[in-house]
């Protein structure tokens, strides 16, 4: 059985909204990065992760990390779209059997990036079988906080790795009990 993780960078004061503006990658955070793709075989996404990623991503070429991404396929749960491109393929009108049976099959382990309104659903649903929080050195002051308009009151978790970057940053991952 696969796994869905969900891997998200997280500021100091707890921002998960716009990374691009404040991700510290160097050499050694971008090689891991990479490395970490090779866990999976498939994206994860909500709507708006979906039409951000793919704005910024899918026309661009020649970078290892993103050409991966660009090639994977990838589910998205959406009550609006009703096609999509970039290797995408909608989980329809209940994403969370989708992800199940998507679970069920054989393969790498999913990813999915960033906490987002989806987790309400997917935390719900108890799909999400390990968290990965990417906090940076950094502080955003303002913008969308890790877990904002999530119901979290049934997620108890239990940090199993951490791992600490040149950089600064640090990689907590958590199963939910």
């Amino acid at each position: 059985m696969r796994k869905l993780i969900e891997s998200t960078l997280v500021t100091l004061d707890g921002v998960v909204e716009a990374p691009e503006q404040w991700a510290l990658f160097d050499a050694e955070s971008s090689a891991y990065s990479l490395k970490q793709l090779d866990n999976y075989d498939a994206f994860v996404m909500g709507r708006t992760t979906y039409e951000t990623f793919y704005a910024n991503w899918g026309h661009v070429t020649g970078s290892p990390y993103i050409d991966r991404i660009n090639a994977m396929p990838k589910y998205v749960a959406s009550r609006s779209l009703t096609e999509t491109t970039w290797n995408a393929t909608l989980l329809g009108p209940d994403p969370s059997s989708a992800i199940a049976k998507l679970k069920d099959q054989p393969g790498k382990d999913l990813i999915k990036y960033g906490t987002t309104r989806f987790d309400a659903t997917l935390i719900h649903d108890h799909l999400v079988d390990e968290f990965r929080f990417w906090y940076m050195p950094v502080v955003a002051g303002s913008g969308q906080r890790l877990f904002e308009h999530v119901d979290t009151a049934g997620l108890n978790l239990t940090l199993t790795d951490e791992k600490r970057l040149h950089n600064g940053s640090i990689i907590l991952t958590y199963v939910p009990r």
